[in-house]
């Protein structure tokens, strides 16, 4: 099976400096992380914020599910993901 997001859920983490998002291959959780600076190439004048950080996320969800997704199809043996 291949990767999915069917969880839209996604968790701010202030200390780390970015947001936790999660992904399934058939039962497995895969966990990602994608850092603020990542955001940051989407939206320069992003507000380093929760709301900010989050809004950005939301805006480009699509662009950053299909990067997480390339990182996983390379490399499956990870159960932790970071975009740097």
């Amino acid at each position: 099976m291949a990767l999915s997001f069917s969880n839209p859920s996604r968790s701010y983490d202030g200390t780390k400096h970015g947001v936790w998002f999660w992904g399934y291959d058939n039962t497995r959780e895969i966990t990602f992380f994608v850092e603020d600076h990542v955001l940051m190439n989407f939206d320069s004048d992003l507000e380093a914020d929760e709301a900010g950080v989050l809004a950005s996320f939301d805006r480009h969800r699509d662009e950053i599910l299909k990067f997480a997704m390339s990182l996983y199809v390379n490399d499956r043996r990870q159960a932790l993901y970071t975009l740097h």
